[in-house]
């Protein structure tokens, strides 16, 4: 009786702690399930890539995870694929609960007579060991804690969840992982057009991804073993040719890594996650080809560098950035985004220096004499400043200087509207960073002296098509500020200048006509609209050719040179850069970004004048700022404080504006508007000139022994 009542008490004793045991795992799975699940969830998104996309959604680049692997996870896994998975590896996947009970006791049966075989893993509890990262470390102890998670994984997901974690998260070989990249780098296809004979390579891959992946000697000899082993009826599987994994190696680097990538890597572009940019890939591919051409029929003058920016307006969305015709190739300065780097910007400047000047009352109607001027420098040098043809043209407008950039013109409005001025207008409301101190410019500004790089120079001129207000540019499609290492260049939002005095620049921008004694009729600067503005530059000797227009809705800048500063051949800012622009603004127009916006001139009142029609604003006083410029001067040359240098047949000209009586150190000379003086000897001498009138003018001038 007595051991009956022991037996009882025993199966009592077994069954209370078989209940609470389970009692226990069913609360610990509750309580600590979730826990675990979320543990193997974040680890699956870990080890995602983080993709950079352009503003479509195609591929910019596609940045390692932190295993060095590429992978971008699909959540459409193709049913035939997946047939063949389960076939292979998990027969019962749709019937267990993460833990295959006979394949279990099949190992511990195997382990209890010293095998070494414990493959007994389901699909499920192979997904935990990758996201547990046990692949190189099997144990008893590891198979255990791969079970617990596995078995959490079914209570807090679905079969299909599953799967497709399994096919995003498996190991394929040659730094990719998951079938998506593993079907782009072997096959060059997605996952739903692989054929059956690739997906067998594929899978024959799985046992041992590093050597026999579909590019190895061994796997076409797997996957047909596979085949059979599997009964399918498949074609004779062959290993790929040398040339052939090359070209899809080279496609892969090309899919994960585009060109589009070069230069937002070196502008600082960077995204933490997943992010699409305002980058148009396929704008920034046609671009390329259009300077990688143009620069093949520039290179007989010398020109082997060039860039490229597009802007979106009226949001001031940069659509492409191209610095290198072929940034792969590692010689001639390709590897150098030219997009960013400093450079003299020549005539460019201008529509800034005259903004300024207009400020000042200064209008397009205003005469400015465009001679000879002498101006005295810090260093105590002089210098003449000489338009781009080494011609004056005497008394001409703003706006006809502007329209044919000339440059003594330039040099005065920025004289008048103040150098310190137009300092404080770089410095402090367009936030100019200089490569130098700004003072040590002077007026050389307005001979193309400034350096800047082709993408701050592009932004800043969207002032203009942009009523004068700076907007930050922006690159992330989805944000609103430009987030790089170089923010604070980008990320600006004022109101620069009033907008009619913008539009007083962009009517004299925009206007053709007037500039056809510099461009010519036929000119790269036209295209087949009239909405539509731009400006030239050309640094000194021909070092830099420059470009940049725009309409309401986009603006594009181009430079032209050599990245390691050797000159062109006589290549302008038209011939060069212009030729390249009118390329890239044709196919803009042509494009989805061209909603054909009007530029805006209601602020702008037409004037009569000799004849013509000259452009202010309503409320001008047309006299006063027609003669803001006038010069008074009696003696045109020589200036005061000249210094010559006395040689054989050192001959000095004497011009005055008019018929005037010479008289050099007192002593009359001739009377006529122009005389050419010898001097006898060095020394000082005083050249006066004097009117009918009595009015006189003397300046200074020094002849100096050539010994």
């Amino acid at each position: 009786m007595n051991n009956k009542s022991n037996l009882n008490r025993f199966k009592k004793g077994i069954f209370l702690t078989f209940f609470l045991l389970s009692l226990f795992i069913v609360i610990w799975f509750l309580f600590f399930g979730k826990t675990m699940n979320h543990k193997m969830i974040l680890a699956y998104e870990n080890r995602q890539s983080i993709s950079m996309q352009d503003r479509e959604g195609l591929n910019i680049y596609i940045k390692p995870n932190h295993l060095g692997y590429h992978s971008v996870y699909s959540n459409n896994i193709p049913s035939e694929f997946s047939d063949l998975l389960l076939e292979k590896e998990d027969k019962y996947f749709y019937y267990h609960f993460g833990v295959n009970p006979i394949s279990t006791l099949r190992a511990f049966y195997n382990l209890f007579l010293g095998k070494d075989n414990l493959a007994s893993s389901t699909l499920t509890q192979q997904l935990a060991k990758i996201l547990l990262q046990n692949e190189s470390e099997r144990s008893i102890n590891n198979k255990l804690v791969e079970t617990v998670y596995a078995i959490n994984l079914e209570l807090f997901s679905s079969k299909e969840d599953v799967l497709r974690m399994y096919l995003n998260s498996v190991y394929l070989g040659n730094n990719v992982q998951g079938i998506n990249q593993a079907s782009r780098l072997y096959f060059d296809t997605t996952p739903h057009l692989l054929t059956k004979e690739q997906s067998l390579q594929l899978l024959a891959t799985l046992s041992n991804p590093s050597t026999n992946h579909p590019f190895s000697a061994n796997n076409a000899l797997a996957a047909n073993i596979l085949a059979e082993k599997l009964q399918e009826n498949a074609r004779e599987i062959k290993s790929f040719e040398t040339n052939e994994i090359i070209q899809r190696k080279e496609a892969f680097n090309n899919y994960i890594k585009n060109n589009t990538f070069f230069e937002l890597e070196s502008f600082g572009i960077e995204c933490q996650i997943n992010c699409n940019l305002t980058i148009d890939q396929d704008l920034s591919m046609n671009s390329r080809e259009i300077l990688k051409r143009n620069l093949l029929l520039l290179d007989k003058k010398s020109v082997t560098n060039g860039a490229i920016v597009i802007i979106k307006l009226p949001e001031n969305e940069l659509l492409s950035i191209i610095g290198s015709p072929q940034p792969e190739v590692p010689s001639y300065g390709y590897q150098i985004n030219m997009a960013i780097k400093p450079r003299p910007i020549g005539s460019t400047v201008k529509p800034f220096i005259y903004l300024k000047g207009f400020e000042k009352q200064l209008r397009p109607y205003t005469i400015v004499e465009d001679k000879e001027y002498k101006y005295t420098i810090g260093t105590g040098f002089s210098f003449y400043p000489k338009n781009y043809d080494y011609q004056y043209r005497g008394k001409v407008n703003l706006h006809y200087a502007l329209t044919n950039s000339l440059n003594v013109p330039s040099v005065k409005v920025l004289e008048y509207a103040g150098i310190d001025n137009f300092n404080n207008f770089l410095l402090d409301d367009l936030e100019f960073k200089p490569v130098q101190d700004i003072e040590n410019y002077q007026l050389g500004i307005a001979l193309g002296a400034l350096e800047m790089d082709l993408t701050t120079l592009s932004y800043y001129f969207t002032i203009f098509p942009n009523k004068g207000e700076l907007k930050p540019l922006k690159i992330y499609k989805d944000k609103n500020n430009f987030q790089t290492s170089i923010d604070t260049n980008f990320s600006q939002k004022k109101q620069i200048a009033e907008k009619k005095y913008i539009q007083l620049i962009n009517k004299i921008t925009s206007d053709r006509n007037t500039g056809i004694e510099q461009f010519g009729i036929k000119s790269n600067l036209n295209i087949s609209k009239d909405n539509y503005a731009v400006k030239t530059g050309t640094s000194r000797e021909y070092h830099d050719s420059w470009t940049i227009g725009y309409t309401p809705d986009f603006l594009v800048g181009v430079w032209v040179g050599n990245s390691d500063n050797t000159p062109m051949e006589n290549i302008s800012g038209q011939s060069g850069a212009g030729r390249i622009w009118n390329e890239i603004m044709n196919l803009l127009i042509n494009s989805n970004y061209n909603k054909n916006s009007p530029l805006n001139f209601d602020l702008i009142k037409e004037y009569a004048d000799n004849n013509t029609i000259e452009y202010g604003l309503l409320d001008d006083d047309f006299e006063k700022s027609k003669y803001l410029l006038e010069n008074n001067n009696l003696i045109i040359n020589p200036h005061d404080g000249d210094v010559f240098l006395l040689e054989k047949d050192t001959r000095i000209p004497l011009r005055a504006r008019e018929n005037v009586k010479w008289f050099v150190n007192d002593l009359f000379w001739d009377n006529n508007s122009e005389l050419n003086f010898k001097p006898a000897k060095y020394g000082r001498y005083e050249i006066r000139a004097m009117q009918e009138n009595g009015t006189e003018e003397t300046v200074v001038i020094y002849i100096e022994d050539e010994q």
